[in-house]
């Protein structure tokens, strides 16, 4: 689950050398990876322990905002940064194993590097707990930031020079236009079409199995030009 975008995330590891290279940025929960079971698995343990009534089916279908959005409808205020300490430290043994790989996942980042580019993972979700997701998963971008929603997303795609960000939600695309990259939306997450497009997005798939062809047409058109 997303956690607050507030707090400073750290440098990049590395950046383009040149705007010219491909640089390519992707949400993670249901966009690169179904996070649904392991996050209602974690909110169900967190629950137990604390006695707050959770309802986790709930909880899934609002996957994208900061955590401490979502921990606000079940706890008081001066509990939710312990609530949401409290679900980062469960997250690992809870969370990890259940999440899968989305259909063109892998391929998707593969589809980068093949053209020559970089893959960056820019979330919502807390950084370390991001990073155990992609290694389980097998997937390896070249860098990845965590804390960031929305147009706090911008930051870090701008940083990187993304020419392109990959989202399910609508925060992604306010976060891929705050930082003047083309917004690509998928609709594997809470997001419709509809709602994508009305949120700005460029380009609209049903998943990532469509985004390789999609970026090989890109690239070939933007080296052209």
């Amino acid at each position: 689950m997303a956690s607050t975008a507030a707090r400073p995330h750290p440098a990049p590891s590395s950046v383009p050398h040149t705007a010219a290279l491909l640089t390519v940025g992707f949400d993670l929960d249901m966009t690169l990876i179904d996070s649904r079971a392991g996050i209602a698995a974690t909110y169900r343990a967190l629950s137990a322990e604390t006695g707050v009534p959770i309802d986790d089916a709930l909880v899934v279908r609002r996957i994208g905002p900061p955590l401490e959005e979502e921990l606000a409808h079940w706890f008081p205020a001066d509990r939710v940064a312990a609530a949401g300490d409290r679900y980062r430290e469960l997250y690992p043994d809870h969370a990890i194993a259940p999440s899968t790989a989305l259909p063109g996942a892998r391929e998707s980042v593969e589809a980068v590097r093949a053209l020559g580019g970089r893959a960056i993972v820019v979330t919502a979700k807390y950084e370390p707990n991001a990073k155990l997701h992609l290694v389980h998963l097998g997937i390896e971008p070249d860098s990845v930031i965590g804390w960031l929603w929305a147009e706090a997303k911008g930051e870090a795609l701008k940083e990187h020079a993304a020419q392109v960000y990959v989202g399910d939600h609508v925060g992604d695309v306010r976060g891929a236009r705050a930082a003047g990259a083309l917004s690509v939306a998928v609709t594997t997450g809470p997001c419709d079409e509809q709602e994508l497009r009305a949120a700005g997005a460029d380009v609209v798939l049903a998943d990532l199995t469509e985004f390789p062809a999609w970026l090989r047409a890109y690239e070939a058109n933007r080296t052209a030009a």
